[in-house]
């Protein structure tokens, strides 16, 4: 068999929609991932002890605010 002819050529695609779709993918996951925990650390606290609501609503922003500060973007360094 000979070789097949192909439109590819490695190296000169655009890939700025595939980058942008990961980013975007990567974001969501990261950002859905924690609003999951802290909303289930509010439910489990609030109905699973004695602490009730205002218990688990401390607790599930106080992981809130400490995942926002250790998951948004740090700045690049600069070079």
């Amino acid at each position: 068999m000979g070789e097949q002819a192909s439109e590819y050529h490695r190296g000169e695609m655009e890939i700025q929609e595939q980058l942008a779709t990961y980013d975007l993918f990567m974001g969501m996951t990261k950002w859905g991932s924690l609003a999951l925990a802290a909303l289930l650390l509010l439910f489990v606290v609030w109905f699973c002890t004695p602490g009730g609501f205002m218990a688990g609503l401390i607790s599930a922003v106080v992981t809130a605010v400490i995942g926002f500060v250790l998951l948004r973007d740090k700045p690049e360094p600069a070079h």
